[in-house]
């Protein structure tokens, strides 16, 4: 059986795949597989991990029909077309369980770096700026009782309002498909309606998967809604909130800071204006990035493959219907 590999992964799940005489083809330029790249490079494996944003779309899936499982080196799969993949019964493998910690610790420390413009207090050391002491210039805010909303009470807006919680007692309320009765006993959240999450949070953390209802849901109109001392958390994904409306919302001071993970686009232009605020912290979409973390979704990601191969259902599917 050969694999395909759209980048370097952790040695982990190689070492897994090759012990099971699996031959893999791995990715190594240092940039993304155009559509025809990747399809040319499928065509004579029996099975993708796909690692990055390949865009797997109706026309890949057709021209790689032969697949007998995609393995994605990720959590999210708005990248995917699930109903091709199902209409030519190939299952598509995620990384479904380890990823909470991780990449609430990361909404967690964006949460404190905007609440006291970290990022930016270092730019100014590192541009010669840190002189004379202004006692009423470079002010953050305080979180410690405040209110977080939750959009998308999953496994990671779980861990986000846990850590908030404990640290610093703060009120949690959500909005979620459905009642999460373990966050309400454990954490005394309420859910609450989409309208009053936006006016009642302080701190406002996204967790929600992206889909057409989520697209761009955070737009203008809901940052006029919020509280002008409020800060805008996401981990996401980028096309959740509307970038030009969060830049406007910023620089009107409708409200007071956000914090990244993800933009929309990615990567994020380098002349990108929330770069240059000062209640503004991004990263490059590193809430995974731990040593730990990474090692194992490599495994998971070969398990996947490797359940496929031995003709057992896959342990991680996100189309388990593809089974029937």
């Amino acid at each position: 059986m050969k694999v395909f590999i759209s980048r370097e992964i952790c040695a982990p799940g190689i070492e897994l795949l090759r012990s099971h005489g699996i031959e893999l083809n791995i990715w190594k330029e240092k940039r993304e597989l155009t559509p025809l790249e990747l399809i040319e490079n499928c065509k004579n494996v029996d099975a993708l991990l796909s690692a990055g944003a390949n865009k797997l779309d109706a026309k890949f899936m057709k021209k790689c029909a032969h697949l007998k499982v995609i393995s994605l080196h990720s959590v999210g799969f708005d990248n995917v077309d699930i109903s091709e993949a199902n209409h030519l019964k190939i299952p598509i493998g995620h990384i479904a369980r380890i990823l909470s910690e991780p990449t609430s610790d990361i909404a967690f420390l964006l949460m404190l770096a905007v609440s006291r413009k970290a990022f930016s207090g270092y730019e100014r050391i590192l541009n010669g700026n840190w002189n004379f002491f202004e006692p009423t210039r470079y002010l953050g805010i305080e979180i410690k009782g405040k209110t977080l909303g939750i959009f998308g009470m999953g496994n990671i807006g779980f861990e986000m309002a846990r850590k908030c919680k404990a640290a610093y007692g703060m009120e949690i309320i959500y909005t979620s498909r459905s009642q999460k009765e373990n966050a309400e006993k454990e954490l005394n959240a309420r859910r609450v309606s989409f309208d009053e999450l936006i006016r009642q949070s302080d701190v406002l953390s996204l967790h929600s998967t992206l889909n057409p209802e989520t697209r761009g849901k955070f737009n203008k109109t809901v940052f006029n809604q919020m509280k002008p001392n409020s800060i805008f958390i996401n981990t996401s994904r980028g096309a959740i909130h509307n970038e030009k409306d969060l830049i406007e919302a910023l620089q009107n001071k409708t409200i007071f800071g956000a914090g990244l993970d993800v933009t929309n686009p990615e990567p994020m232009n380098k002349n990108n204006p929330l770069l240059s605020m000062s209640s503004v912290a991004v990263l490059p979409h590193m809430g995974s990035a731990t040593v730990e973390t990474r090692n194992e979704m490599s495994v998971i990601a070969a398990e996947n493959i490797i359940a496929a191969f031995e003709g057992k259902r896959i342990p991680y599917p996100v189309n388990p219907e593809v089974y029937g």
